[in-house]
């Protein structure tokens, strides 16, 4: 993948259909979030499991005006300011004042945001215990290239893990 190509990469055009369970190739979303990962420098992904449903667990991940900022380490608030089916486009603050401009994919299961200098990716999928494996990546994007700045990389990620089991049991 070029420079260029990465700028509007989703990973998702190829794959009409997916609904955050077995995909194309029987990847599942959490399998997906380590594939997209693979392929920007320096991105780490965190996984765990999650000992509630996939619906519970992802009606947290996936509200993205009202729950993100409560599990993400970083952000504050994120609206969502166009949609367009699965795709979006959203307004994030983080909890230091800077603004972003993502634009990205919702679906169950599986979101995947990127600005000018950030990408998010959040993948979940249930298991046959009942319980959901839940995967998280992100940071700060090399302008213009597909890799990231290696800071916080492993850190953020995990905290976020925490934050979300936390998030879910309140739910409950």
């Amino acid at each position: 993948m070029t420079t260029g190509e990465f700028d509007d990469f989703d990973g998702f055009d190829d794959f009409g259909g997916f609904n955050g369970f077995d995909g194309p190739g029987g990847l599942d979303a959490v399998r997906r979030l380590h594939v997209m990962a693979a392929g920007v420098r320096n991105a780490r992904v965190t996984d765990g499991v999650i000992d509630a449903p996939f619906e519970r667990v992802w009606a947290v991940m996936g509200d993205l005006e009202g729950e993100f900022g409560r599990f993400q380490p970083d952000m504050s608030t994120l609206r969502v300011v166009h949609s367009d089916g699965e795709r979006l486009e959203a307004l994030a603050r983080s909890r230091y004042g800077l603004r972003a401009r993502f634009h990205g994919v919702l679906r169950p299961g599986w979101c995947w945001l990127q600005s000018r200098f950030l990408i998010i990716g959040m993948a979940a999928a249930p298991d046959a215990a009942g319980t959901t494996r839940v995967a998280l990546t992100g940071g700060v994007r090399v302008p213009g290239r597909a890799a990231l700045v290696p800071l916080g990389t492993r850190r953020e990620p995990r905290l976020a893990l925490g934050r979300l089991r936390g998030r879910v049991e309140e739910r409950s």
